[in-house]
């Protein structure tokens, strides 16, 4: 019951954050695609953040297995929290600038490499035992709901107040987060001699987990499966999907509002699903076969959608299945990985799955302006043919894309779950003592 209690508040808090956070970087993609008109521009915001998120995130994990999880979050959040009362100063003066949206970017990745494997290891310490898929199912449901609020939210208060008012909100979160922060227990219950012995190990830390990965194969290319899955996810869905629906719908920012709100309405009920789900399940499928079907299903109907119903249509395929994915990660890494090690490999996994987003991102915003929608406005024979499929016009060579990542997004999934060590290693997970009934 201790447990639970703790976990719930932890996951409350980091929700609050996550929901203020989100308002912001809408409100700023927003911001800066109606100043710029560019995909690239909002393909270049997030390729900031992540570039330093994935260099530090190789190195700094022994640090966050020899130190306390609490001050790493709260110092973390505190250099966000930061950073957004400089936008907001900025902002104020009618100063604010894309590069220095650039920095700011930057700079939170550099901070999110020590918060987010620490929140890890702070969520498989707070999970009661055997409960990964259930808690997995948590955070998706309040992942996927500030999907859906945030979105409304910054659109309500830029409409109503201005764009500076999103960000107290985002400070608020904050201090709401420090608060329950606060008032729990974070770091794990190791006895002193564990500690002495973490803090004496200056060195190795890198060294032991790339040890321990090359040890545990499935592991490994379960990472580097992950890693290519988001590779063509940040080519289409998670970067030139808002260029896409505001160049097809005339810049109407609502219309985009409800397609992010029906994203994460989507995950929602994902969500939900994986929280009442009862019997065996096998991660395997779970992780493979759910992301498989979202690519599928949500880019080639978002591809070939040219108007609002069919995007609310694709929203759903897409993100219903992402929960599940999640869940079959969290049941196998936490059954795998020893809890004084959760730090360095979590930190190491962050950088493995994230190392292909940014080509992911360049690659996205370069192909969407330069290559696929010139050559949809071409003469072309192929261009032709896929007018029939996609239609014409502004954003149908970046509905192209989707077709294509639609396609080799699904490969990519047969292929890692056809994967021997990977098999392996699910068939070693006993399902059984991870599908407890318990509740959180």
């Amino acid at each position: 019951m201790e447990k639970n209690k703790h976990y719930i508040i932890f996951w409350l808090g980091q929700s609050v954050s996550q929901l203020g956070s989100a308002m912001t970087a809408f409100a700023l993609t927003i911001w800066a695609y109606q100043r710029t008109q560019s995909a690239m521009t909002v393909s270049l915001m997030t390729f900031c953040s992540y570039v330093p998120y994935i260099l530090v995130s190789i190195f700094v994990g022994g640090f966050i297995d020899r130190h306390s999880k609490k001050m790493i979050l709260i110092i973390s959040d505190s250099v966000a929290a930061l950073l957004t009362v400089g936008v907001f100063i900025q902002i104020t003066r009618n100063n604010l600038s894309i590069e220095q949206i650039y920095v700011v970017n930057a700079i939170i990745g550099f901070a999110n490499a020590f918060q987010s494997p620490a929140a890890s290891v702070v969520t498989g310490t707070l999970i009661p035992d055997g409960q990964y898929k259930k808690a997995s199912g948590l955070q998706s449901f309040s992942s996927n709901l500030t999907m859906v609020v945030s979105p409304m939210l910054a659109g309500m208060i830029t409409g109503f107040a201005g764009l500076p008012f999103v960000l107290v909100a985002d400070l608020l979160s904050f201090l709401f987060c420090i608060v329950t922060l606060v008032t729990i227990k974070t770091d794990p219950l190791i006895s002193n001699d564990e500690v002495k012995k973490n803090n004496n190990k200056k060195s190795g830390n890198l060294k032991d987990s790339i040890l321990f990965l090359k040890n545990e194969k499935g592991l490994l290319y379960i990472m580097i499966s992950l890693a290519i899955i988001n590779f063509f996810s940040r080519l289409t869905y998670e970067n030139i999907l808002s260029p896409m629906i505001l160049s097809r719908s005339g810049n109407d920012i609502k219309a985009l509002s409800v397609v992010s709100g029906v994203l994460g309405a989507g995950g929602i009920i994902g969500g939900i699903m994986v929280l009442g789900g009862r019997g065996k399940s096998n991660p395997l499928k779970l992780l493979y076969v759910s992301a498989g079907l979202s690519f599928l299903f949500g880019d080639l109907t978002m591809g070939v959608g040219q108007n609002l119903s069919v995007w609310l249509l694709a929203g759903i395929a897409a993100s219903v299945p992402i929960p599940f994915v999640m869940a079959g990660q969290t049941m196998i890494l936490y059954k795998f990985i020893p809890q004084n090690m959760q730090g360095s490999i979590f930190a190491l996994r962050n950088a493995i799955h994230s190392s292909t987003i940014p080509l992911g991102i360049l690659l996205g915003g370069y192909l969407a302006d330069y290559v696929f929608e010139p050559f949809m406005e071409s003469d072309h024979l192929i261009a032709d043919l896929l007018k029939n499929v996609v239609g014409s016009g502004a954003g149908s060579g970046m509905a192209v894309m989707f077709l294509c990542t639609g396609i080799l997004g699904s490969i990519s999934c047969i292929v890692g779950y056809k994967n021997n060590h990977i098999r392996r290693l699910a068939d070693r997970l006993e399902v059984d003592g991870e599908m407890g009934s318990h509740t959180l």
